[in-house]
């Protein structure tokens, strides 16, 4: 075995390992594969077949009337009769159970919506793994970022028709890939100083996801390096879901080229 091969040996195995987690959150028993309906509420109660209650909204929050024999656990306490969660912040989600399901409490694009979660539901038991491009060196670019005087009010649609995202990009990411020189306009991470970068491709809607496909960026070096693997491309849950929210990428972020890495459209999209 050469050192080449050492190294070939390790990048696959780090790639593996990322691609594995990705699927574990996935397919979680209360992650996306296991919504079973996207509900938006307003200020007529309202009772869904999948959770316990009648569920409305109004401009003190989101409200629960649990009738006789229903309840809820939140943070480990019992709740009966009526239960009011308050105002639920943009992109945050609370979880209380029901019995071995979730349901999911949460705001987008501005509504309040309620996604029940059950472990049971067919698209999460049958879920087999998502395919993929083999990974490789090639697709691993150095970028440079560079940031915007001030974050620039980013408004982008959603997997859901009439939903909108409002995001503040801090930046753009510039580097260049097949002998192009190319631009993406950056979201903020997950975790402090990271990006997400959401876009599309020419391979999009052919082997991969129509709408988008994410790519996480660790945070830029002092000198504005980033590493850029399109190997770690991933799919967002509207890829395997019609229950979810997903925000497109900017009109910007449609590259030009055949970016041949990363996550394909997943097996349920193509039955």
């Amino acid at each position: 075995m050469t050192a080449s091969d050492t190294v070939s040996e390790a990048f696959t195995q780090e790639w593996e390992a990322w691609q594995a987690e990705h699927e574990r959150v996935l397919a979680d028993p209360h992650g996306f594969l296991a919504i079973t309906s996207l509900n938006w509420l307003d200020e007529t109660p309202q009772r869904f077949a999948d959770a316990p209650g009648e569920w409305s909204t109004g401009p003190g929050g989101v409200v629960v009337g649990l009738a006789p024999g229903e309840h809820l656990e939140i943070n480990g306490e019992t709740v009966t009769g009526r239960h009011e969660f308050g105002v639920i912040a943009e992109r945050a989600s609370l979880f209380p159970k029901a019995g071995d399901a979730v349901i999911e409490v949460a705001k987008r694009g501005g509504h309040d919506i309620v996604r029940p979660r059950h472990p049971d539901n067919s698209l999460r038991v049958t879920f087999a793994g998502t395919p993929t491009y083999p990974p490789h060196p090639r697709w691993v670019v150095t970028g440079r970022y560079v940031a915007f005087d001030q974050p620039r009010r980013t408004t982008v649609g959603a997997a859901v028709e009439g939903l909108q995202h409002v995001y503040d990009a801090p930046g753009e990411v510039r580097f260049t890939l097949d002998g192009r020189d190319l631009t993406l306009t950056a979201f903020n991470g997950r975790a402090p100083g990271t990006l997400s970068i959401l876009f599309t491709d020419e391979t999009s809607g052919v082997t991969t996801y129509a709408a988008n496909r994410s790519l996480s960026v660790d945070a830029p070096a002092a000198d504005g390096t980033v590493t850029l693997d399109f190997n770690r491309a991933a799919n967002l849950p509207c890829a395997y879901t019609d229950l979810a929210t997903c925000p497109l990428p900017p009109a910007e972020n449609r590259l030009p080229v055949a970016v041949e890495a990363g996550q394909k459209i997943p097996t349920e999209r193509l039955s």
